[in-house]
């Protein structure tokens, strides 16, 4: 089942930062892999591929055409916010052919004595020094595996597949002294020194 559109403000905020940046990104082309199929339907374009469906919904001020074997996208402005949508309308496309073919991949790590995963059906369930477990239900279309103390978050949406990784670790921040927590793989967490024990005057 397709996803449905996401809305438009989200990318605009998320990229127009990035302004002149994002121009140049824009004038890339976009190569088409074998087994995507690509569709443009009105203000939405259709994305394809074996790991499912994305529908990507145009920016205002761009222009998108699906060649036979890539795709282009261009402003039909010239304005600062024409420019950042360009470049932002190129990498939304770009991650979703990336994700029908491919998909993507957060991985976490848990530390801490006795912290733990496991998976019940398509429900994560976190052992990390709560009185109870914390239980995560996998979204539609996003697949988690525990291995050991390392969980994998995959799908082929990368916004979501993002999302999902960081409720988990929302879930028990890596703490500052210890270290003990759910932190991305090869995350480095800033120690601070814990107080140390005055000694009585003599």
């Amino acid at each position: 089942m397709a996803n449905q559109p996401r809305d438009k403000n989200w990318a605009v905020n998320y990229y127009s930062k990035f302004g002149k940046n994002m121009s140049k990104v824009g004038k890339k082309p976009i190569v088409i892999p074998e087994g995507v199929t690509v569709k443009l339907e009105g203000e939405t374009l259709e994305v394809k591929g074996k790991e499912g469906v994305l529908i990507v919904s145009l920016l205002s001020n761009t222009k998108v055409e699906v060649k036979e074997k890539e795709i282009e996208v261009t402003a039909t402005a010239t304005t600062k916010q024409a420019k950042a949508n360009w470049g932002t309308m190129r990498s939304l496309i770009q991650n979703a052919v990336s994700g029908v073919n491919e998909g993507f991949t957060k991985e976490l790590e848990i530390q801490g004595v006795g912290y733990r995963a496991a998976m019940e059906g398509n429900t994560l369930v976190l052992n990390v020094g709560f009185s109870h477990q914390v239980k995560y239900p996998a979204p539609d279309n996003i697949k988690i595996v525990v291995e050991k103390n390392n969980i994998k978050v995959s799908g082929f949406d990368k916004h979501l597949v993002g999302q999902v990784a960081s409720q988990i670790r929302k879930v028990k921040k890596p703490e500052p002294y210890k270290g003990k927590g759910i932190r991305y793989k090869d995350e480095v967490v800033v120690r601070k020194e814990g107080k140390k024990a005055g000694t009585a005057a003599a």
